[in-house]
């Protein structure tokens, strides 16, 4: 079975940056756009509900993978961070909008 890695990242003021791996066919659960690979929990509970983003991410929760052993990620997913949708209107992190004053 492919598996995808995501790298989840949230709110915390000592958040840790975990990264999961996810089957494919989570994978395109959780990220369900054309060459989407950002994806903010509050869209993705507005799409599935608080028990589908649960049932989802209930085995991938016990998928996690040591940084020294990835290679690549392919997704990321925020998690109290909404504010930060501003930056992906695409939601592909290639196409992510630069801060002010960051080009």
């Amino acid at each position: 079975m492919d598996m995808k890695n995501i790298l989840v990242i949230d709110g915390a003021e000592n958040c840790e940056y975990a990264i999961f791996s996810m089957s494919e066919d989570e994978f395109k659960i959780a990220f369900p756009g054309d060459r989407q690979n950002v994806e903010f929990i509050e869209d993705l509970v507005d799409r599935m509900g608080d028990d589908g983003v649960a049932s989802l991410f209930k085995s991938v929760w016990r998928r996690e993978v040591k940084k020294s052993d990835v290679i690549g990620i392919h997704g990321t997913i925020f998690f109290q961070l909404y504010w930060k949708k501003k930056f992906y209107p695409t939601k592909n992190d290639q196409e992510m909008t630069p801060a002010l004053g960051q080009r």
